[in-house]
């Protein structure tokens, strides 16, 4: 994979502390069935920016992680960095319409980054559900649904590999995978983590 979409490492002003974050969350290592690629980075929100996107397999899930980071720091993000995240899955039309779904949703993030140590502070975000019905020529469409979660959050530690480990536990639930037991890791997938 060509590395124009990562940080180049030629230019003097890129801090030692964004490479080494940077570094930290393309060594993660997701579960076979999350297929990770690099990304351009959106431009505007910080000096520096990093992104990854995720797939997860059958398509039931798929995300986009960022991380910002300004040596400067911003006020609203209580520190250097910010890792920002949007997530889509497909749900059941049954489960869209439950009342607890947005915040189970928000419970996937906070448990996730909490079941892998992944220390951090201020997270805020938006969990929203999308259901769609066809009418007309499409009337036999099977109606669908899906979940966003759209999220950001300062993390407490440069070593972002917990965080980005914590992403693919919200993106392998949100597709319905089984959780992987304490302890269990993950066999990497054929195709490779983020380095490829």
């Amino acid at each position: 994979m060509a590395r124009s979409n990562g940080p180049d490492r030629t230019e003097p002003d890129i801090p030692a502390a964004f490479l080494q974050a940077v570094d930290t969350l393309r060594s993660a290592r997701m579960r076979a069935e999350v297929a990770v690629d690099l990304t351009p980075p959106p431009r505007r929100l910080a000096p520096h920016a990093f992104a990854l996107t995720a797939e997860v397999a059958g398509d039931a899930a798929s995300g986009r992680l960022v991380l910002l980071h300004d040596p400067l720091g911003q006020e609203a993000w209580h520190g250097q960095f910010r890792l920002v995240t949007y997530i889509r899955a497909a749900v059941e039309t049954e489960m869209a319409t439950d009342p607890f779904v947005l915040g189970v949703g928000w419970a996937w993030l906070t448990e996730a980054l909490a079941g892998r140590g992944a220390p951090y502070t201020a997270a805020s975000g938006t969990v929203t559900r999308v259901a769609s019905e066809s009418f007309g020529a499409m009337a036999g469409e099977p109606p669908t649904a899906d979940i966003e979660i759209r999220a950001s959050w300062t993390p407490l530690d440069p070593d972002l590999g917990l965080h980005a480990l914590a992403w693919g536990d919200v993106l392998t639930l949100a597709a319905g995978l089984t959780p992987l037991p304490a302890g269990v890791v993950a066999i990497p997938s054929p195709r490779g983590g983020p380095e490829r």
